[in-house]
């Protein structure tokens, strides 16, 4: 436990020196050994130190398999209680070996044999552990001395194991061999607040799991509710101050740490994250912003790992960027591109989407223009498990257009990439942020009206108005949200089914509710028959579709799923959902999407299974 101190309390190279002597035999001391050169080299992003700690963590899995039993699974090598408490330890830290193995295997090379090598690695290590909760379980009188370090590690394993798999939408558990397996999202919590609350090895794993998803996971690949209390409620213990609610449990369990980490960057950095997800990146009093605050703190806590303030300065970026001080951000984003490895496509992309932001006529930092930025993008192109990441592949295909000698510049780029990380609803609860992004989005608007018309017009046209949409439902103007996402998708599906004439349908439905509710449905509703009317003569008898950004259809069926069930209209948020998992393939992000519909589906405990069928419309 001294070295994990040593750890959370910054002193990373100190931890390392304590663990090293005695890694070659005792089966925790080499997995955590590994472990910490792991989550190093993930930072650090270097070749050399994924492929030493690849080598450290094999090293550590040899350590475990010398504690072993030979021969058989686990239940038959169990049979009358054989197994010693040593060898059911070395069971769970093989299965960990195995399981972060993988995690390397993936990041470290890039072909379709190492994918494949890393998810047999997974399985193993599932299996293990689904094995060894079942003997604990049915084997409750069996507890040696260091049982809590087991069942901390048990609950580890099947918590991560059921938390994760519940996020995947149902094709990507065909891929890694999952079929016919779901995590239990509630069950994986419980198990890994379990962990967390349990004075055992892995109850650092199991809380910083836990925050991860409460405070990412839970935004990026969820419908944006991340349980914040929860998050303060683990973060209170290791920091003074932090968190407002009935923590008394989590105290009392967690004591001897409550003073330990005031100042551990990994605490400090969570705890900026909570503070942005409540939307408090400013402070009034001091002028002292919370969020950015925090951030700052967990870059000077430590400098043993520079690395670790890279995962800061990102977070500072967007903290920024919701307060639209473009050239701050910008000032992030540069120094990420300079000093991280982990995507300087994406990191110069931002730099250029920055600098587009400013006015025309201003001066730009450091001399740098965007469109030279945007040109260099596709340059920075990298692959981890043979792959580009998403998000890199979706900057290098929007800075295409910034090829041509005379590029139509992108409308709102920064605004775009905040909603591909779901940042509209980190605003949610500010409404003078949201306030200030439809202001920019509207100036946006009417640049486009007023510019002559070209081949992304209809392209920038929805990607304005699935944005406003977004920002006119964090303002509670539900009515016009919804018919801002509905413009996105009611024109492609007009452009693509022209010839069933829905246009009139709606045209027809528009004057049916005229002449049934006459002047109080139009004084009720007078924009939305504007428009509609405005869109029939006008709009919809155009035979353009989109041409690019094919992924704002499923994504805006998504809010207007999202919309849907925050009004009670279940059913319909259900059938939209659906459409948007299984009528739309083969865009950009489309693995996000998925996640997210995955669970909008979920907490409407709706079919989430896959569907080779095409939803109608």
């Amino acid at each position: 436990m001294e070295a994990l101190d040593l750890f959370l309390n910054n002193q990373f190279n100190e931890s390392l020196d304590k663990l090293q002597p005695r890694s070659k035999e005792s089966m925790y001391h080499a997995l955590i050994y590994a472990t910490v050169l792991e989550m190093q080299a993930m930072m650090t992003f270097q070749h050399e130190d994924l492929v030493s700690a690849g080598n450290t963590m094999k090293s550590a899995q040899d350590v475990c398999q010398r504690f072993r039993k030979r021969s058989g699974s686990l239940a038959s090598r169990a049979a009358g209680d054989e197994l010693t408490e040593e060898e059911l330890h070395a069971e769970a830290c093989y299965a960990e070996c195995l399981l972060q193995r993988a995690a390397l295997t993936f990041l470290q090379d890039e072909n379709m044999v190492s994918f494949i090598k890393g998810g047999i690695k997974v399985r193993n290590s599932y299996l293990i552990y689904k094995e060894l909760h079942s003997f604990i379980r049915s084997h409750s009188s069996f507890k040696g001395p260091n049982h809590k370090h087991l069942e901390g590690g048990v609950a580890f394993g099947i918590g991560a194991f059921n938390l994760t798999l519940s996020l995947f939408p149902a094709r990507i558990l065909k891929v890694l061999e999952f079929a016919g397996f779901s995590g239990d999202k509630e069950y994986g919590l419980s198990q890994l607040y379990e962990g967390a609350t349990s004075h055992n090895l892995r109850s650092m794993l199991c809380a910083l799991l836990l925050l991860c998803y409460y405070t990412f996971l839970s935004f990026i690949l969820g419908t944006g509710e991340g349980d914040v209390a929860d998050a303060e409620k683990l973060l209170k213990p290791f920091r003074l101050g932090t968190g407002e609610g009935d923590v008394a449990d989590a105290e009392k369990l967690l004591k001897p740490f409550r003073l330990r980490y005031p100042r551990g960057a990994i605490f400090l950095f969570f705890a900026g994250r909570v503070e942005e997800i409540k939307g408090n990146v400013d402070e009034a009093s001091e002028q002292r912003w919370i969020a950015v605050a925090l951030f700052e703190d967990g870059c000077k806590a430590q400098q043993a790992w520079k690395q670790f303030h890279h995962m800061c300065y990102w977070e500072l970026m967007w903290c920024f960027t919701y307060k639209r001080h473009w050239k701050m951000a910008y000032f992030y984003a540069d120094l990420l591109s300079q000093e991280s490895r982990w995507s300087k496509a994406m990191y110069v992309y931002m730099k250029a989407a920055y600098l587009s932001m400013l006015p025309e006529g201003e001066a730009r930092p450091f001399g740098e223009n965007e469109v030279e930025l945007f040109r260099q993008v596709p340059t920075f192109k990298q692959k981890i498990a043979g792959k580009s990441p998403p998000t890199e592949k979706f900057a290098i295909r929007k800075a295409r257009r910034y090829k041509a000698s005379n590029p139509v510049r992108l409308p709102v780029p920064v605004l775009e990439m905040m909603y591909m990380w779901n940042g509209f609803s980190m605003i949610s609860k500010r409404p003078e942020l949201t306030e200030g992004m439809l202001e920019t989005l509207l100036e946006a608007e009417r640049t486009l009206q007023a510019a002559p018309e070209n081949e992304y017009t209809l392209d920038d046209s929805c990607l304005i108005h699935l944005l406003k949409g977004l920002c006119l439902k964090n303002q509670g103007r539900l009515q016009p949200a919804e018919e801002c996402f509905n413009q996105v998708y009611i024109r492609q599906v007009l452009f693509v089914h022209k010839t069933v004439h829905i246009a009139h349908l709606f045209f027809l439905l528009t004057i049916a509710k005229l002449i049934k509710n006459g002047a109080k449905y139009l004084t009720n509703n007078s924009q939305q028959v504007c428009n509609m009317i405005s869109m029939y003569l006008f709009g919809w008898s155009s035979e353009k579709k989109l041409k690019f950004d094919h992924y704002l259809i499923p994504n805006s069926l998504l809010e207007l799923g999202l919309l849907y069930i925050d009004t009670g209209r279940r059913e319909q948020a259900i059938k939209l959902l659906q459409k948007a998992k299984n009528n739309y393939k083969e865009y950009s992000m489309e693995s996000r999407t998925q996640f997210r519909v995955h669970a909008a589906l979920s907490k409407l405990k709706a079919d989430t299974s896959d569907q080779d069928e095409i939803t109608a419309l």
